[in-house]
């Protein structure tokens, strides 16, 4: 193993782990990266956040001030766990052999950010078939309920996709009014982490986040998310979703061929 690797912490999900997130739709994996892992990896994603993003302003859009997509083309560490990282193999217990990366992006709320953002599902933003694609959150920071950490409602990925007709590519349904479902808050539960550790969910996991009220403190999450190697993308007429093969096969060849990431 060399020395990136030993950022990392890699673990096969138990019979039990599997059961309870095909029952519930999310599992806290606890640390995915060393103390070591989580301090290089917050220094790239900040290099790049920094120089893109600057400081929270407030007179920003919610899009300008939280979210950074493509974040492997900037952090060498962040590639490699995207594609060779720990989640890779628990991707692969849990969607299939067939496994290819769909997303990656920072999800920040840094200090004074005290927007929140309601209750939703990933793949109403975009919505991929088949319907096991995961989302995978790697705090960057000690989160919870003081600086924003997640809250989801366990068990509602079994209720289905939910439409809320918005239409157009993950990137265009970003920038459009936020895709908010009607939900029970009092079946929601929050879920801290702790920095290094990861949560994974389900594409139909209902969940939501509060603002930042700590004075002190950022909520960084490094946001990555899996998917079938011949997953398509329903809002762009079933068209391949593009993303590097991870592991196994695909019967797409522009998704074979795809270079972009390589």
């Amino acid at each position: 193993m060399n020395a990136r690797n030993q950022a990392f912490q890699y673990r096969p999900l138990t019979t039990i782990e599997v059961a309870s997130f095909q029952e519930q739709g999310y599992l806290q994996l606890g640390q995915v990266l060393t103390s070591e892992g989580v301090a290089q990896m917050r220094e790239e994603c900040m290099q790049a956040w920094s120089a893109t993003k600057g400081n929270f302003d407030p007179d920003k859009s919610w899009l300008q001030n939280a979210l950074l997509p493509n974040i492997h083309h900037q952090s060498p560490l962040v590639r490699e766990y995207y594609f060779s990282g720990p989640l890779v193999d628990v991707a692969e217990q849990l969607i299939g052999s067939n496994i290819k990366g769909a997303t990656s992006q920072l999800t920040f709320k840094m200090r004074g950010n005290t927007k929140p953002f309601g209750w939703h599902q990933d793949n109403g933003y975009g919505q991929l078939n088949p319907y096991n694609a995961i989302s995978c959150l790697t705090a960057l920071d000690h989160t919870d309920q003081d600086n924003g950490c997640l809250w989801l409602i366990p068990g509602s990925h079994r209720q289905g996709q939910i439409e809320v007709g918005a239409a157009g590519s993950a990137a265009e349904r970003a920038t459009q009014s936020e895709l908010i479902v009607a939900a029970d808050d009092k079946k929601a539960i929050p879920v801290p982490m702790k920095a290094g550790e990861c949560l994974i969910f389900n594409c139909w996991t209902l969940h939501k986040s509060e603002g930042n009220f700590s004075s002190t403190r950022d909520r960084r999450i490094l946001f990555l998310r899996y998917a079938d190697a011949d997953a398509v993308e329903v809002y762009r007429d079933n068209a391949p979703r593009l993303g590097r093969l991870l592991r196994g096969n695909t019967k797409f060849p522009s998704v074979m061929a795809f270079e972009q990431d390589l």
